[in-house]
């Protein structure tokens, strides 16, 4: 089971639809009803739901939503409050993920552009980085950043197909900051295969030509 909480998409209209989309067994996808009263990191109502469904997985989707009146940009807040996740998660073995965005500062490391504390991925095991490949509209890609627990892995990127879904395409040669500021390390390789492909296509040719082509053209 899965309790998907998003103040962002409406369930109905968009989250069912995907998720069906996709494949996925609706009746173990759980909410916690926030029609009366908003739902908090803190909530009581939390535990309540991952003990009474034995959940698995609790996504939060965005963080900032669910912080009920705390200063996301105080350490002195945001740490005990981070500690009661992490205990939550153990207590119960259920994997709970944070949803965040990212903010607009592109020089900054990617361990910085979380918006609020960095107590936020101190406190988290793991911490991936989801970004748009600018010249493909429908690629995405993920890149971990940090991970406590076993070896990083690489980046992996999968495409938003209008026709095809969802769909896994593979691991991605780019790192969090080049993601996150637009360099697209992964199409600049293919660009440079391509081009080799182009100026070989006849045949041989002496190496200093190649470099002096491949200059001209920014590879």
């Amino acid at each position: 089971n899965v309790i998907y909480q998003t103040a962002e998409d409406g369930l109905g209209d968009t989250i069912r639809p995907r998720l069906e989309d996709l494949g996925a067994d609706c009746s173990r996808v759980l909410v916690v009803d926030e029609s009366e009263q908003a739902l908090t990191l803190s909530d009581e109502r939390l535990e309540q739901a991952i003990r009474k469904t034995g959940a698995g997985l609790a996504v939060l989707d965005p963080i900032q939503a669910y912080l009920g009146g705390i200063d996301m940009h105080r350490a002195n807040e945001i740490r005990p409050l981070m500690h009661r996740v992490g205990v939550l998660a153990e207590k119960h073995h259920c994997a709970i993920v944070l949803i965040g965005h990212m903010n607009k500062n592109s020089g900054e490391k990617s361990s910085y552009r979380g918006l609020g504390s960095i107590d936020f991925q101190a406190a988290a095991r793991s911490v991936l980085v989801v970004g748009r490949i600018k010249d493909d509209p429908t690629l995405r890609v993920v890149c971990p950043t940090k991970s406590s627990l076993a070896p990083e892995g690489k980046a992996i990127a999968f495409r938003l197909d209008p026709e095809q879904g969802f769909q896994w395409v593979g691991e991605y040669d780019i790192s969090a900051e080049d993601l996150l500021s637009g360099n697209s390390r992964g199409h600049k390789l293919r660009e440079a295969q391509s081009f080799l492909q182009e100026a070989l296509a006849e045949g041989a040719l002496p190496q200093t030509e190649i470099e002096a082509a491949a200059e001209q053209k920014g590879i």
